[in-house]
């Protein structure tokens, strides 16, 4: 090869160089755009996650608070109600849940969701509890706009439930006359529970009503 030939060969050489330089070149800036955007993925995905953790906390506060609500009218009645003292057709309002005390019942909702750092507001329905409670935590700042204020909320509803039915409900139980011959008093109340398990009360030797009280309902949150 002559002296003209290696000199076309070299400058062919160098022409390709010059474009392998240039496609590297070319390469870089979508290689970095590429990067750019799996990270900002890969941070939108995170602060989706933390949402989701948000929203559960808020979720597993309101479920409490609903059932501490539910929870804490069941376990007391209005005050100046001395079962030993009912009636037979008094017993029939008792089965039924119409004597309980729900003064306090929003309040312990509210304290379950302070215990799960978080605001709670409550409402009742009849034997139904319905809290809606909203996270002091927010979602935290992300290359989202707006998580950095954004509190978790969510809602549940917890209802007492009546498991029994009185037996006989005209004269559920005997009456013994008292010796001094004035009115007599009540005697024994059977009830009948879910299963056909039978519950006694004896005025004579009393259960707390909180002991009744969780054999005669069931608590539970709604679908």
């Amino acid at each position: 090869m002559g002296d003209e030939g290696r000199g076309r060969m070299q400058v062919r050489r160098g022409r390709m160089r010059a474009r392998r330089g240039q496609d590297r070149g070319q390469a870089f800036p979508v290689y970095v755009v590429a990067v750019a955007g799996l990270l900002f993925a890969a941070l939108a995905f995170f602060a989706v996650g933390q949402a989701s953790v948000t929203r559960s906390d808020a979720q597993g506060a309101a479920d409490a608070g609903a059932l501490a609500a539910a929870r804490e009218a069941r376990d007391h009645l209005l005050p100046g109600v001395v079962l030993a003292d009912l009636q037979p057709k008094d017993w029939e309002d008792v089965v039924r849940g119409k004597l309980f005390d729900v003064t306090g019942a929003c309040g312990a909702a509210r304290a379950f969701a302070q215990k799960n750092d978080a605001r709670a507001t409550c409402d009742r329905a009849g034997l139904s509890f319905t809290v809606t409670v909203e996270t002091n935590g927010t979602v935290g700042d992300s290359v989202i706009p707006g998580t950095g204020s954004m509190h978790g909320t969510a809602d549940a509803t917890a209802v007492i439930e009546p498991r029994c039915r009185l037996e006989q409900p005209s004269a559920p139980g005997g009456a013994s006359p008292p010796a001094d011959g004035g009115e007599p008093k009540p005697g024994p109340v059977t009830i009948v529970c879910e299963g056909g398990k039978g519950i006694t009360f004896d005025p004579s030797e009393p259960d707390p009503w909180r002991t009744l009280g969780r054999k005669l309902f069931d608590v539970h949150l709604t679908a």
